[in-house]
């Protein structure tokens, strides 16, 4: 019965995939902690796992962050990628290791899994003196480690094969890494050095590569090829949350029965403070052809919404994926990971339109595995949302490449294969301390 500390930063698009990886390891018998902001503190009891915060150095509300962190709403692009990796993820690092420490020092634990933006396991990565458990790295976004086969990771440039793709990456590469993303990167090693520690060994957005194991829960089906890719990097599949089991459909349900397509629109729980960016635009796309459209909100208000709807168009706070995609056409989404990924679980083709933190990304890989299309903007207008949907619809390529990744996902079982790299780090461990 492995004793394992899980630890996290707060944003919910973080820790969700690991509260359900929590939940799963429980289930098996594993004795879970899981460290991050004590908002979740609820959300982690639930799981089973025993709850522990964050110190308020290391805490933050992350849809506050722009009132908390003077400067940062003046930023975008390259500049608010230095500003966040450098005010969000390496400032809490010296607060995010001590929790670490303390919680070692308190129980001997046998495994430590980690978001790979929470950076306060570095210490122990860094130190050789360091007496420390295995460490995975739990990757909540597209996979961005360099590689010759590939551009840096964040502006969703696609793959280009042969000897002019590789000089290509080579010189994105040296160029992010060197010049533009140079200020995150000093940041970085500024606090090491502050901690008495050695310089990274890799760029900073590379760190994951430090760890025991790095897991990318995703297939490779849906993850470009790298022929450099280190041996301890695991795809495991998708980690989705549990069926639901006490669904309540509205009264409106039925109508997902009938005959004519069905498509959904959603912007997360996350990016969705405005519902003009993708919601309104695709209710007014959609209002006057011959489909079904459900809008969920995310949580947001329903008022908040295009009054009237349409007649063809119906909406609810939150409805769960598991129950509402296997009725549904064609998903219109700003491109989180998890979302785009629950879609495809279930054969779904896409038109994604993201701009923020990963999403270029995931919208990127949507276009270059023929999955959907990818609208290059976060804020498009009703006729270019109009055009793809419809291309989706009247193109059957979409839906049959969604289907045979729909079959990969289904060979995978994200939880269960995380829990046997959990085993076999364990296993390799205990001869090396006899």
């Amino acid at each position: 019965m492995p004793k394992i500390l899980i630890a996290s930063c707060p944003p919910v698009g973080h820790i969700a995939p690991l509260l359900n990886v929590a939940r799963g390891l429980v289930a098996r018998g594993d004795r879970v902690t899981v460290l991050t902001s004590a908002r979740h503190a609820d959300a982690i009891r639930a799981t089973g796992a025993d709850a522990r915060p964050l110190p308020l150095g290391a805490d933050y509300e992350d849809s506050a962050l722009d009132a908390d962190l003077p400067g940062r709403a003046e930023t975008s692009g390259i500049a608010r990628i230095n500003f966040d990796v450098e005010h969000i993820f390496v400032r809490p690092l010296p607060h995010q290791f001590n929790a670490v420490r303390e919680l070692l020092a308190e129980g001997d634990y046998d495994v430590i899994l980690t978001d790979a933006f929470f950076l306060g396991t570095l210490p122990l990565l860094l130190d050789d003196t360091a007496t420390r458990p295995p460490i995975l790295s739990y990757s909540t976004t597209p996979l961005f480690l360099t590689s010759r086969d590939t551009a840096p990771g964040g502006p969703g440039i696609t793959p280009m094969p042969g000897v002019v793709g590789r000089l290509r990456n080579r010189l994105l590469t040296v160029v992010t890494q060197k010049v533009l993303l140079r200020p995150a990167h000093r940041a970085a090693n500024r606090m090491l050095t502050a901690l008495g520690l050695p310089a990274l060994p890799v760029f900073v957005l590379d760190c994951a590569v430090l760890a025991d194991r790095v897991i990318v829960p995703t297939i490779p089906e849906f993850e470009y090829h790298r022929s450099d890719l280190p041996a301890h990097v695991r795809f495991v599949g998708a980690v989705t949350p549990l069926p639901s089991e006490d669904f309540m459909p509205p009264g409106w349900w039925d109508v997902l029965r009938g005959d004519r397509p069905v498509v959904h629109v959603t912007q997360g729980t996350v990016d969705n403070a405005d519902l003009g960016r993708l919601i309104g635009p695709t209710v007014e796309a959609l209002a006057e052809e011959d489909v079904t459209v459900v809008v969920t909100t995310g949580g947001r208000p329903l008022s908040l919404l295009p009054s009237p709807l349409p007649d063809n168009t119906f909406a609810a706070t939150y409805l769960p994926h598991d129950v509402l995609l296997p009725m549904v056409d064609v998903m219109v989404t700003n491109g989180g990971y998890g979302a785009v990924q629950r879609a495809l679980s279930d054969g779904v083709p896409l038109v994604v339109a993201g701009e923020t933190e990963d999403k270029p990304e995931v919208a990127a890989r949507v276009e270059h595995f023929a999955v959907g299309l990818n609208l290059r903007t976060g804020t498009p207008d009703a006729a270019e949302i109009r055009r793809a949907v419809r291309a989706i619809l009247d193109d059957d390529r979409y839906r049959h490449r969604a289907r045979e990744l729909e079959a990969a996902y289904a060979r995978r079982d994200g939880i269960a294969e995380i829990a046997v790299l959990i085993d076999e780090v364990i296993t390799q461990r205990q001869p090396a301390l006899a």
